[in-house]
């Protein structure tokens, strides 16, 4: 059923996915080579972290619409979940990777970006909590039967 709680999670981890194509991790104080070329660290700068957004936001719509697949919606709904964990890893990866010594400087200021991941985790976990809430309700209604 489409009209569930699931949905409306779903919906807002794919909305928190795509809010960062607008959002930054971070931002400079002055311009750095790389990342911080425009005073900015977004998901834009790598591909990597472009196709893990996008794949999860896509992933999440996705999942909406296989209401009648329980069991296939949460599985998806844990390949969200590992998308919400993998793209704040691989930013942190990449950042640190590139910029382990920035100038003194250079001052960085963490931006809500950040926080978009872990909303999407939280809320495709709400999702499949109440996924399986509806499974358990179809079950015992199919013993009752």
């Amino acid at each position: 059923m489409i009209q569930r709680i699931q949905t409306i999670f779903l919906a807002l981890a794919a909305v928190a996915f795509f809010s960062l194509f607008g959002l930054d991790f971070a931002s400079s104080s002055a311009e750095h080579a790389g990342f911080l070329s425009d005073k900015a660290f977004d998901i834009q700068d790598h591909i990597a972290l472009t196709v893990l957004a996008a794949l999860g936001g896509i992933l999440a719509l996705a999942t909406i619409f296989l209401f009648n697949n329980r069991k296939l919606q949460m599985k998806l709904g844990y390949g969200v979940i590992l998308l919400a964990i993998a793209l704040p890893l691989a930013a942190a990866a990449l950042f640190y990777g590139e910029f382990s010594t920035l100038p003194a400087n250079v001052k960085l200021t963490y931006g809500i970006g950040l926080a978009a991941p872990i909303l999407a985790l939280v809320f495709t976990g709400l999702a499949n909590r109440f996924i399986n809430k509806d499974e358990k309700l179809v079950k015992s209604m199919d013993r009752l039967r």
